[in-house]
């Protein structure tokens, strides 16, 4: 067996009876499907087994591959995910070079998705705007890179157990630290721009601003706690707008030099803001575009806060399903 898809889920949902199909579409019949759910249902399909675990977090049923799974290689995909046709070809090119130990590609919001699903994606299509666009969108040329996250990624099941799996204590976050184990390992990751998954996106501002929270409350922490690919400036960049903001807005009533100076701080950084949209648009329409402003200043603020809360006020942050 060359391929072991690998997908944790709570229970057997909408997005699964979606991907499964989707995936046995590939032509190839090298591949294998694992679902982890927390209990086995009824439902099946060809070239796929249900392996019950209990209640337990992702990053502890990923790391169930290392026994169950028979591929070579271990693809690690969301449940409300699924591969474009040539993905595996397109893969297994990749891992001919054997100085690659794992592969990530884009995560693409599907055509699909609704228009607030599609708002949200379109977030993370600016540099300005979300941070990583390569990780949204086919853009760049293969390089290497120190961090992936899992909903698109795939490793050599010997790597994969030599580093031990996922460290079961986070998430999210579990992937930056598998990501982080492989380097430690001397192994290098790849990113190839035409390795594309689909991935639905959170439907609402609310949801999109909780999912922020969670990757910024992590990444502060990490920030302190695993340096090595975690403390990087664009990390902190949301933080110092918000302290920019609040002090702003605070020193701005006892002067009207500062006041003036923050005015002009907020122009420059809506001048940003207009920049990213005119990015995003490259890649979606105009009514998505502009509908991402509230989102890409939210997404600032409430990642900004969450990146400062797990900085400095957050002494371990270990997932509630461990």
């Amino acid at each position: 067996m060359k391929f072991s898809f690998i997908i944790p889920v709570k229970e057997i949902n909408d997005y699964i009876r979606e991907a499964v199909p989707k995936i046995l579409e590939i032509e190839c019949d090298d591949f294998e499907i694992i679902i982890y759910p927390d209990e086995v249902n009824n439902e099946s399909w060809p070239k796929t087994r249900q392996i019950a675990t209990g209640h337990v977090g992702p990053a502890i049923k990923r790391s169930l591959a290392i026994k169950d799974a028979a591929g070579e290689i271990i693809i690690f995909i969301d449940d409300d995910a699924y591969p474009e046709k040539d993905f595996l070809d397109k893969l297994e090119k990749d891992f001919d070079n054997k100085e690659i130990g794992a592969v990530g590609g884009p995560a693409v919001t599907p055509k699909d998705d609704n228009f607030l699903q599609k708002v949200s994606g379109a977030v993370f299509l600016s540099s300005l705007s979300g941070g990583c666009p390569e990780r949204y969108i086919s853009i760049g040329q293969k390089r290497l890179v120190n961090d992936w996250p899992s909903v698109n990624l795939s490793i050599r099941k010997e790597l994969f157990a030599k580093i031990g799996g996922f460290n079961s204590e986070y998430w999210p976050g579990e992937d930056t630290l598998l990501c982080l184990g492989i380097i430690k390992a001397g192994e290098k990751i790849l990113y190839d721009p035409e390795l594309i998954v689909y991935h639905h996106r959170r439907a609402g501002f609310l949801k999109h601003m909780k999912q922020v929270g969670g990757y910024g409350l992590h990444r502060g922490f990490f920030a302190k706690k695993f340096p090595e690919t975690s403390l990087k400036l664009k990390y902190f960049i949301p933080s110092l707008f918000l302290l920019f903001v609040v002090c702003g807005v605070f020193f701005s009533l006892f002067s009207k030099i500062i006041a003036n100076l923050f005015i002009l701080g907020l122009g420059v950084y809506l001048l940003g803001v207009l920049t990213a949209i005119m990015q995003i648009k490259k890649y979606e329409t105009w009514q998505i575009s502009l509908a991402t402003i509230p989102y890409i200043i939210g997404t600032h603020l409430v990642y900004g806060y969450k990146f400062l809360q797990g900085l400095f006020f957050t002494k371990e942050l270990k997932s509630k399903l461990r």
